[in-house]
Parts: structure tokens; sequence; C-alpha cells
């Protein structure tokens, strides 16, 4: 053993001496070679010099030949009132920044080829300076505090809610997976409240219908706005985190799931002022779409847009949404326009919870329906026939439902303005069920509407009453729908 350890001791020794040797030669060799490597050097260094020079030509002269398609340049101003402000804090630290962006990289290509490889030159370690850490930690603090301190006051510009006095338009806008549902306040201007407890199939946002605010609320295709009017955003999601961006408005907020956002923003470019300046640029003279040349231009295809800015999944895509911004009569039109999600898909169903009540818009609209036929039946001499629509009685049954007495009210309205006036009550049922039965039905519903406007004041005598059955249908009835049209009161005048 003790020789088995002597011999592998020989034996490194031996591989330590071959390999001092052959140490010894490579460094001759690389001698040899200096001049080489000294040259090879040289001309990288001259080649990272060249690299630097294109490279910040290329990013000025990029930046300059894009800028009419950069928010902020060219005819992409801000088209919101604090967007100005926003703006002109990112150019100045686009200055700051783009100073020590040129300055960094010519220091960094100018020392690699300074200091490249020369013979004979040996590098020289400075372990410590007190002056020049002081200077390159003090204009940084000094400029930093400075871009601090302005962005602390864009900010409590931006970020400022709207005072309890001012003059706004409120709306809500809801991310989901993948759209927003934007939600409008009705005529009196507030939006209702909101429960998740509530959400289903029929109510999507979980609307409270015992809050009467609600019940005006409707949820909006596309975003409209009035220029020059303070819009107040509430902002949230459904599932998981999405971005509420309006980029030509410089708007730009998270939706979080559970905790609702605001922003507060003053549009103050039409859609179509907004078109107009770009009109004014080449660039977007040519066809919107490539595949079509005798398509709309670009400047005419553009729209504002809404757009999630988060990676909120697959379908990420499909959350943009149009967003018009109009004049005030524009918007006070479009906002006749709209129907209440309410009046629209919950009224009359299981889920509404004012079943058996009709409101004061839905009075003075079946008011308005009920005067106007009754004016064109006096005029004309041949169809003096006015239907009663909202005159139902129970199945099966001449009850009349409680409802009914708001339209009846109407006729004896219309009676007592035309004292001449004397009318037909007539009652009309389907072909279900035995002929004679039918009969007998649609007679007893005819008196029981006579009865209620002599009970109100009309005279008897200026009232008949008579029931025809299924003898005279307007309406096909083989279909529900056509069975519950021949389902029907009709006044017809007989002389004024």
């Amino acid at each position: 053993m003790t020789l088995l350890t002597i011999f592998i001791i020989f034996v490194l020794f031996a591989i330590v001496i071959v390999q001092i040797s052959r140490i010894n030669e490579m460094a001759k060799s690389i001698r040899g070679e200096e001049d080489a490597s000294e040259s090879s050097m040289a001309r990288q260094g001259n080649y990272l010099m060249l690299f630097m020079v294109l490279f910040l030509v290329g990013t000025v002269a990029s930046a300059y030949a894009y800028k009419n398609y950069m928010l902020g340049y060219g005819p992409h101003q801000a088209a919101s009132e604090h967007g100005g402000l926003l703006d002109n804090l990112f150019n100045v630290t686009l200055v700051i920044t783009g100073i020590v962006f040129i300055i960094t990289h010519i220091a960094l290509f100018y020392y690699a080829w300074k200091y490249r490889m020369r013979k004979g030159r040996t590098a020289s370690f400075i372990a410590h300076d007190n002056k020049l850490e002081i200077i390159w930690s003090i204009i940084p603090a000094f400029v930093m505090t400075g871009l601090v301190i302005s962005g602390l006051l864009a900010w409590g510009k931006v970020m400022a809610d709207v005072e309890p006095d001012e003059d706004y338009i409120e709306i809500e806008a809801t991310g989901t997976q993948f759209q927003w549902f934007i939600r409008y306040p009705g005529e009196d201007g507030q939006l209702g409240t909101k429960n998740f407890r509530l959400i289903n199939s029929a109510n999507t946002l979980g609307q409270d219908w015992s809050d009467v605010k609600n019940l005006d609320d409707f949820i909006a295709q596309d975003i409209y706005l009035p220029r020059g009017k303070k819009v107040r955003v509430r902002i949230n999601a459904m599932d998981v985190l999405h971005n509420f961006y309006l980029p030509h408005f410089r708007v730009k907020m998270d939706a979080v799931p559970g905790l609702p956002t605001v922003f507060v923003f003053t549009p103050m470019k039409t859609t179509e002022e907004y078109r107009e300046e770009l009109s004014k640029y080449p660039e977007y003279q040519v066809p919107a779409d490539p595949t079509d040349p005798d398509g709309p231009l670009k400047w005419e295809a553009f729209d504002y847009e809404l757009a999630c800015a988060e990676l909120c999944g697959k379908g990420h895509y499909s959350m943009r949404k149009l967003v018009k911004v109009v004049e005030e009569d524009e918007y006070r039109a479009w906002l006749r326009q709209q129907e209440s999600f309410y009046v629209q898909s919950i009224r009359g169903t299981d889920e509404d919870p004012y079943v058996g009540q009709l409101f004061d818009y839905e009075l003075k609209e079946r008011k308005q329906e009920f005067d106007d036929s009754w004016t064109t039946a006096l005029e004309s001499e041949t169809d003096r026939i006015v239907r009663l629509k909202y005159v139902n009685f129970e199945t099966a049954s001449a009850t009349l439902t409680p409802l009914s007495r708001y339209e009846l009210d109407n006729v004896v309205e219309a009676m007592e303005a035309d004292p001449a006036v004397m009318i037909e009550l007539s009652g009309h049922t389907d072909s279900q069920g035995d002929d004679e039965a039918n009969q007998e039905l649609s007679q007893r519903r005819a008196d029981a509407v006579l009865n209620y406007l002599t009970g109100q004041g009309i005279g008897s005598n200026r009232l008949s009453a008579r029931g025809y059955g299924e003898t005279q249908p307007i309406d096909d009835n083989g279909t529900p729908e056509g069975r519950a049209n021949n389902r029907r009161t009709e006044v017809k005048i007989i002389s004024n």
C-alpha cells in the first residue's frame, strides 16, 4: 500500500511538470500573438463606436418618424381636460430620461473604445472617491425629487373626485370576461344600488329593484358622452382584474373585483373634431383597410375606444367598446331613445317586485296612446273603433283586473269632455271552448265594462253593451299570440 502511494505521488509530480512545460510554451506563443490581438481589439472598438452612432440616430429618427401615431404628439393631443397635464409630465420625464439615456450610451461605448486592450497598458483601480459618489447620488436625487413632486401635484388634480354641488354625469363600467357593461342613470340622474347576491341570468349586474333609482337605469351598447361635461365613472369587475382604459382621454384605472374605483374626466373634443384633426396628416389619408382601397380612409374610420389594459384571458381582445363624444343636444337626443333595463327585461317577469302596479310614466304613456286612438276614431268616418288594450279580465271570468280601471278612467274622461258622444261596448273571445259559452262570456264582460262606466257617472243612455263571442276575430286563432289578440274589449263610437 505504501509503495502504491509513493508511485501515485511520482506520477502526479510528473504530470505537474509536463503541464508547467506546456503552459510555458503557450505563453511564448501568446506573446507572439499580442500584436494581432491588439489590432482585433482596436477594430472591435471602432465597430462599437459605429454601432453607437447608428443606434442613437436610429432611435431618435424612428421616434420622429412615428410621432404622429403616438399619444401626445402630432394629431393625438389629449382629448380630455386633464390629459394635457399628463402629457406635459410625460414629456418632462422623457426629456430628462432621454438625456440620461443618450449620455449613458455614449459613455458606455466610448469607454469600451478608449480603454480597449493595448500593449503595455495596465488598469488602475479606484477603490473609493467621495466626490464622485456625492455627485452621482445628489444629482439623481434632486431630479427624482422634482419628478416625484410634479407627479404628486398632477395626481392630486387628476384623481380629485367631484364636489357635491358640481354639474356632472355618472356612469358605471363593469368588466367581466369578456365584455364591458356600461350602465347609465335615467331621468333621475342617479345610479341605483347593486347587490352581488341578486346576480342571476336575468339580472346580470345584481341591481336591487327595491331601489327605485334602478328603475330608469339602462345598459348602453356604446359609450356616449357630451363634450365639455364632467364625467364620473364608477369602475368595478365581476371576475378577474380588468383595466378601464380610454387612451385618447388619458384615463386608465384598474377594475378590481370587490373594490370599486372611480375616475373623473371631462371630454373636450367630439369624435368628429378628432377626425378632422387626423385628416390634416398624410399618414391618415390612406385606406383604413389595405385590402379595400375604396373603403373609408383612416381618419374617417377613427373612433374613440374603451379597452381593457390587463391580460384578462383568451378573449381579452373582445373587450373593445366604442366611445362617442358628441355635442350636448345630440347626447340628449340619444338619451331619450334609450329604454331602461328594468322596463326592457324585468317588467312583468318573475323578477319584478312591482307586479300589479303602474308607474306614473306608464300611466302617461297609456293615456297618450288612448287619447290618440280616441281622437282618430272621432275624426274617422269609417273606422270608429277604439281597442281598450289595457282592459283585462280574470281567466274565464267577467271580473275586471285591478289595473283595468286606469284605461276605463280614460274612457270616462273622454266622454265627460264630449257629452254628445254615444258608444257601444263590445266584448270578444277567442275560438277556444264552446261557442255559446264564449258568447255568454263576451256579453258579461261587455256588461262589466258598462257597469264600471255608469258607476263613474256616465249616463246609461249613452252606453250599450254587446258580446260578439268568437265571431269577429282580428288574428289567427291557431297561435297563442293570435288568440290573445282576439280576446279584447272595444269601444265603438255610435255618434258624436
